[in-house]
């Protein structure tokens, strides 16, 4: 009997053994289905649709780089390495995948069936419409992350505008925000992020803001001012943020992303990145920050350990600085900003590595923040608004936020800083949601891409 025994356990051993060389990871097979890999794991940053891919024209690429650049990632770009995540086989699969997409077959555009609300096409024929502001008459300015910024009228059209600074288009960096002084009307005001070149390295950036005005053909930059420049630049091509947002003092708030380094900057107060600031209209620092007579510190920083900050909005009701963050693999956030306070990044998350490894093992720590609410999957949130207005009754004082990665704009009901409903809009248009505002018609607007668009959501 006990020889019996040993044999079993001899055989069960064996078995183990054989288990564990052999390849575990989802997909292994042909059977696995690849588009849920890809959703998974890419579609965050090239879109469900692959829409990131299409403008590349990645499926010319010849097989073997595609795979090579799954394999081996592109650090610059922030694209991880699946070498070890996933088999040669499934990398094969992926990049077959991308190259044999039917984008004309995928990519539909349909009438809306939701029977709450219909829209329209404001504006399309665009590239990729990272912002976009309304001026006191209804007229719109556009910022196209590929460096141009736009004036539209109904009676002109779109014109676009010169005078910008140089601008680091490459990766995540580009054109991206945009925003009203609140005196716009006396004083002209109109504030611009970008991702900036380093002069003395053109490789090099970060997050820049600068002030300028609009001549009177709204056809050029004039009295242009520099308020903000992020520190140190980095060579990566991503993680840039940016969002603004001004309060009832005019101090305008916004966010600089991690630069991808999150081991080095966002839980250090010597440098700008992976914070939200807050300055003063002219770009002075406000005495009460909570930093500004700490000498160590930037002192611009209003809040500290974000990641990748691409929403910020003021709640109507209370006046609290609202803003979202991407997470990696999971852990997208909603915060309430405070001054002074630690979010956490990379210290605590709810997500992890894009390889699907951990790189903390804990979600909340003394000192530190909780979100308001955390996505796993990441939904890859864009732009965010509360709409404060009456058209949409059922609406008021909701808030919204676009998702690049499920290409939908979400409605979310609070009550008590919790979200206690969700509801998907817009997922007929089969497109990453860039940005939304409320117009000065109160009326919502969205800017979406593949192609780019500005659209007004009207109530049925």
């Amino acid at each position: 009997m006990q020889s019996k025994q040993f044999y079993f356990l001899i055989l069960i051993i064996f078995v183990s053994i054989i288990a564990c060389n052999f390849p575990q990871n989802a997909g292994d097979s042909a059977s696995v289905d690849i588009k849920a890999i890809y959703v998974e794991n890419c579609s965050g940053c090239h879109g469900t649709q692959l829409q990131h891919f299409k403008r590349l024209k990645s499926y010319e690429k010849p097989l073997e780089t595609l795979s090579n650049m799954i394999k081996i990632g592109e650090e610059t770009l922030g694209m991880p390495a699946y070498g070890q995540t996933f088999s040669d086989k499934q990398i094969n699969e992926l990049s077959l995948y991308i190259k044999d997409f039917d984008y004309s077959k995928n990519h539909q555009v349909a009438t809306s069936a939701n029977p709450n609300y219909d829209y329209e096409v404001i504006l399309g024929d665009l590239g990729i419409p990272w912002s976009f502001e309304f001026l006191p008459n209804g007229e719109m300015l556009i910022a196209e992350k590929r460096g141009v910024l736009s004036h539209y009228s109904e009676a002109t059209g779109k014109t676009e505008i010169s005078g910008l600074p140089p601008i680091r288009v490459e990766g995540q960096g580009g054109l991206l925000d945009l925003k009203l002084h609140p005196n716009y009307a006396t004083n002209g005001w109109i504030y611009i992020s970008y991702a900036y070149l380093d002069p003395n390295n053109s490789s090099n950036g970060n997050t820049a803001i600068i002030r300028a005005k609009l001549n009177e053909s709204k056809t050029t930059l004039l009295n242009i001012e520099e308020i903000y420049k992020g520190n140190p630049t980095t060579s990566t091509a991503y993680h840039f943020g940016n969002r603004m947002v001004f309060d009832a003092q005019n101090r305008i708030y916004f966010s600089n992303g991690d630069r991808g380094n999150r081991d080095g900057f966002p839980q250090k107060l010597d440098n700008t990145n992976g914070k939200v600031h807050r300055l003063n209209d002219d770009g002075t620092i406000p005495p009460d920050n909570p930093f500004a007579n700490d000498a160590n510190a930037v002192g611009s920083i209003y809040s500290y350990g974000h990641r990748n900050p691409q929403g910020l909005a003021i709640h109507p009701e209370t006046n609290a600085i609202w803003e979202h963050e991407h997470g990696p693999k999971g852990g997208d956030e909603i915060n309430v900003i405070e001054a002074g306070k630690n979010y956490g990044w990379p210290v605590i998350s709810y997500g992890k590595n894009y390889s699907g490894t951990s790189f903390t093992d804990i979600t909340e720590k003394e000192g530190m923040e909780q979100p308001v609410h955390y996505y796993v999957p990441s939904i890859a949130p864009c732009g965010m608004t509360f709409l404060d207005s009456d058209i949409y009754p059922e609406w008021k004082n909701n808030l919204f936020i676009g998702s690049l990665k499920f290409e939908y704009l979400e409605r979310i009901v609070l009550k008590d800083n919790q979200v206690i409903y969700q509801e998907k809009l817009l997922e007929e248009l089969n497109s990453r949601v860039r940005d939304v505002r409320v117009g000065r018609d109160g009326y919502l607007y969205v800017a979406i891409e593949n192609p780019g668009r500005i659209i007004k959501i009207l109530p049925k």
